[in-house]
C-alpha cells in the first residue's frame, strides 16, 4: 500500500465506523510559569485558574493535584449517583493517602481513599457503597488514566 493509499484509507476510516461511533473528548489546558520558583498557574479557558506549586508554598504540588483530581472525580460521581438514587447527602469528605515509591520517578504505588458522608442513613449504606464501586469500576476517568498496577483501597464511613 502506498503512502497516498494509507492516507486516503485513514481519511475514510471514521466514516466506516458509522454515525453511532463515539467521538473522542478533547480537553485543553494551559499552564504558565509565574516566573518565581516552581509556581505555575493554569487551567482550561473560561474558568478560574489553579495554582500548581512544585514547592508546595503557594498551592498544592503536582502530586497533590493528582490526588485532588482523583478524589474530586470520584466525589462528583458518588454525589451524582446518590442524587439519582434519592439518597440525601449533606456533606461528603474524601480523605486520600498516597504512598509514593522512594526513588524517582516516585510514582504513587498505593492510594487509600476514605469517604465520610453525612446525610445517608445506615439503610442507605449499600447504595453509598454501590456508588463508590460504580465510580471506581466504571466512571472515574482520572482513576482509569492511572497505571493499572496502582494498589487501591476504599472505605465508607457514615456519620
Amino acid at each position: 500500500m502506498s503512502s497516498s493509499d494509507r492516507a486516503s484509507s485513514a481519511e475514510s476510516a471514521p466514516s466506516e465506523l458509522g454515525a453511532d461511533a463515539p467521538k473522542p473528548l478533547i480537553k485543553k489546558i494551559t499552564l504558565d510559569w509565574s516566573g518565581e520558583g516552581l509556581r505555575f498557574v493554569g487551567g482550561p479557558e473560561g474558568v478560574p485558574r489553579s495554582v500548581v506549586d512544585g514547592g508546595s508554598k503557594d498551592g498544592p504540588s503536582p502530586t497533590d493535584h493528582l490526588l485532588l483530581a482523583f478524589a474530586g472525580c470520584m466525589g462528583a460521581d458518588v454525589i451524582d449517583i446518590l442524587g439519582k438514587s434519592r439518597v440525601p447527602v449533606e456533606r461528603l469528605r474524601a480523605e486520600v493517602i498516597g504512598h509514593r515509591a522512594p526513588t524517582p520517578p516516585r510514582r504513587f504505588t498505593r492510594v487509600t481513599m476514605s469517604f465520610r458522608l453525612s446525610g445517608p442513613s445506615s439503610a442507605d449504606r449499600p447504595k453509598v457503597e454501590r456508588a463508590v464501586n460504580l465510580s471506581r469500576d466504571t466512571y472515574c476517568s482520572v482513576l482509569h488514566t492511572l497505571r493499572p498496577d496502582l494498589e487501591l483501597s476504599f472505605e465508607v464511613r457514615l456519620d
